[in-house]
């Protein structure tokens, strides 16, 4: 039996060992168990998370590809289909922040046009911890920089994301990377190596030792070795896989391949494996043909070794010399390293002797699934309990400090850094509620968002994740998009621990549900486990990337306030809600309380009420109450219009000022209408069942607001905007 020390450096278990042994028929050398270590890793076996996440909904009548395959598929309409994927890179991107969120964004990229799509935008979710540390500083310049250094030189567009602070991700950012792509229906391409015989080759980049175990790594705490494990993360070439993407797309418009397949987590070993999986065949591959840009590399760091740039795919044999032609154009690298065979066997040469003789279907399909205890973490019984606090005695001074919370504060330190203009497309720029995106010479459009409140998945795991997909929703409500699919990146502790484990089973229970309730189908997206450094875990953080399809792209909706005299209308329903919010956390300094809950037939109703009325040219502005609640919602509003108009709301709710003013209660969205449009409005919410209260209107310099006849806020717009455009430390604004 190989050492046990060798199978701990594998990430593999004795039981684990055993196993492969009984399944291979002999004991595996040492590039067959690196194989097994990479695919039967978390990261790529889903071995801890599967049974659970059998629980989401991944069918729909629009759904051309669920999950399995480098990206969901969805029918979008007149011949063409809406390619997405989110995943992470969170260990790489704390290791080695720049290449680590660098080579996030290839990987995801990859996975679109793998599909045969054209990249049209990116999206991503950051956590960092506070800014107060120097280290997460360098974290967060470095992950940010890494992003806009990618996708900039590549020509896709960054056009939004979200960025949240917090303790808990200091020893652990996360880096979640969300891709949309556009395809034309008929042409979507498979990772697949189907016909006997047929050569596979090898094209991109040159083959080196960087990345090797990422996938490992990627499954696993983090301790005090972190130097050690920087070889372990991935060193990007943008410019490379722009030549490439060119390349692989024209090959695919001319249907000279059967199947293609990126070498992001597990390089080599996922590439050749999946694609025969997937085909029912076997691959055989010679090491020796592997462009390589180092000299003496071994079988197992050929086969593990994750350098980017890379595909792998299979032709026709009339084809091959075609395709060779084009790859040699973009001037890379297209060499038969292999081919198909029948008998479902990964088969790999080198230097004239077999080093790997395994089954396929055992390194792909027969990873056991584990079934791990769960229970309550005991910190929810007191967390959850909120004593009373005292109202603030200067609410003026309550909003303006909120608004200089990093959370809430204008993002435009980091969206400048990003290109979100190229290939113009983008009809809202970021700083919207979602992101909308023309197709040309169509009327309608894709929207797109990401959303994931990690504080209420900490406090009710289920609950966090309705309202992560609730607020997807509603972001695209506020465009006048509905959704029609869902990719989900779950990010999570350590799942052998079984409060770690409760956590996640609880919020796939909320996230399941919320997508029965919007009819929206989860088709692919990346669980994230072992988020923890020396024994620190971050909060749940389940994060949702949703599209969404707007029927008439000049028809969309923006946030900010747009004309004097407006009417301004809360649709929904204010409650006596503070726990979990902003406001608890920023001003406060607790975590704490019950967060706010959800009734999602209601907030499907309100979702109807606005993309109705948006459709019909009610409505000048729109936006959805989330993080610091309605008085920060009125602010962004004030901010983000092109006047920067203020407005005077007279608010009679019997519930506490600063619950009305900072709690974070579902199902709201602050929209404006012309008064003449006030009745057709009203109209359309009665006709939905849903509450909608006239509040105030748009005019003046000032936010002043009225709480049951008293004058509670009354701030100047330029001056709170000033703090909120200015809360991020000048280290960041000045680049």
């Amino acid at each position: 039996m190989i050492h046990k020390k060798i199978l701990e450096e594998h990430k593999l278990t004795e039981e684990e060992y055993e196993r492969i042994v009984e399944l291979i028929g002999k004991e595996p050398n040492i590039t067959e168990l690196g194989i097994f270590s990479l695919m039967w890793s978390e990261h790529c076996s889903y071995k801890s998370s599967k049974a659970h996440l059998q629980k989401l909904p991944v069918t729909g009548e629009n759904v051309i590809q669920g999950p399995g395959e480098n990206a969901g598929i969805i029918d979008i309409g007149e011949g063409l289909a809406a390619v997405f994927k989110i995943e992470s890179h969170n260990h790489p991107s704390f290791i080695e922040p720049y290449q680590g969120a660098a080579t996030g964004v290839g990987g995801i990229l990859r996975d679109i046009f793998t599909m045969g799509a054209r990249p049209i935008a990116l999206m991503d979710a950051l956590r960092f911890g506070p800014l107060s540390l120097p280290k997460n500083k360098t974290i967060t310049e470095g992950i940010i920089s890494g992003i806009a250094g990618y996708g900039n030189c590549m020509g896709v567009p960054t056009v939004g994301g979200d960025v949240y602070f917090n303790e808990c991700y200091s020893l652990n950012p996360l880096v979640n990377a969300f891709c949309l792509g556009i395809c034309e229906k008929d042409k979507i391409f498979y990772a697949k190596a189907e016909g006997e015989g047929n050569p596979v080759l090898y094209v991109g980049s040159k083959t080196g030792r960087d990345g090797i175990h990422g996938a490992t790594m990627a499954s696993a705490e983090f301790g005090e070795d972190l130097e050690e494990k920087r070889p372990n993360v991935q060193v990007g070439d943008p410019f490379k896989e722009k030549l490439l993407l060119e390349a692989c797309l024209e090959v695919m418009n001319k249907n000279l391949i059967i199947g293609i397949q990126d070498m992001g987590a597990a390089g080599l070993t996922c590439s050749t494996t999946e694609m025969a999986s997937n085909a029912k065949s076997g691959i055989e591959i010679n090491l020796d043909l592997i462009p390589q840009r180092e000299e003496g590399m071994t079988p197992y760091e050929i086969m593990l070794s994750e350098s980017q740039e890379r595909m792998l795919l299979v032709a026709k044999k009339e084809t091959v010399k075609e395709v060779q032609e084009i790859y040699a154009k973009w001037d890379l690298d297209a060499v038969i390293v292999g081919q198909v065979t029948s008998d479902q066997r990964l088969k790999v040469i080198f230097e004239g002797i077999t080093v790997v003789d395994i089954p396929v279907q055992a390194v792909v399909d027969m990873c056991p699934l584990y079934h791990r205890e769960s229970k309550v973490p005991a910190y929810l019984e007191s967390q959850t309990k909120l004593d009373p606090i005292p109202p603030p005695e200067d609410y003026n001074g309550t909003l303006k400090k909120l608004l200089s919370s990093p959370t809430i504060a204008d993002k435009q330190w980091v969206f400048r850094q990003y290109d979100h203009m190229v290939q113009i497309n983008t009809a809202l720029l970021p700083g919207a509620d979602a992101s909308v995106l023309r197709l040309k010479n169509k009327k309608f459009a894709l929207a797109m968002t990401l959303d994931g409140n990690s504080l209420y998945t900490y406090l009710d795991p289920k609950t966090g994740g309705k309202i992560a997909v609730a607020e997807a929703c509603r972001n695209l409500a506020c465009v006048g998009a509905h959704p029609v699919g869902v990719t989900n990146c779950l990010n999570f502790g350590n799942p052998e621990k079984p409060e770690i484990m409760w956590q996640f089973q609880e919020a796939i229970e909320g996230i399941a549900a919320a997508c029965r309730t919007f009819n929206i189908p989860v088709t692919g997206g990346n669980v994230s486990f072992y988020n923890e450094t020396e024994g620190l875990s971050i909060h749940p953080t389940p994060v949702l990337g949703i599209v969404g399809l707007l029927r008439d792209v000049d028809k969309s909706c923006s946030p900010g306030f747009k004309n004097t005299g407006d009417v301004i209308f809360l649709i929904g329903k204010n409650k006596d809600e503070i726990g979990g919010s902003e406001y608890l956390k920023f001003i406060w300094d607790m975590e704490k309380g019950q967060p706010p809950q959800i009734d999602l037939q209601t907030e499907k109703q309100v979702h109807k009420v606005c993309i109705e009325a948006i459709a019909k040219g009610l409505l000048h502005s729109a936006h959805d109450i989330s993080e610091g609640g309605l008085a920060v919602c009125i602010a962004e509003c004030a901010f983000l219009g092109d006047n920067r108009l203020g407005c005077t709301l007279h608010l009679k709710d019997r519930i506490r000022s600063d619950a009305l003013l900072f709690g974070e209660s579902q199902s709201r969205i602050i929209v404006t209408a012309k008064p003449e449009n006030k009745d057709a409005l009203v109209k359309i919410a009665q006709g939905q069942n849903v509450p909608i209260e006239e509040i105030g209107t748009t005019g003046g310099k000032n936010m002043t607001v009225y709480h049951n006849q008293k004058k509670i806020i009354d701030l100047p717009v330029q001056k709170s905007y000033t703090t909120w455009k200015q809360a991020i430390p000048d280290h960041f604004k000045a680049r």
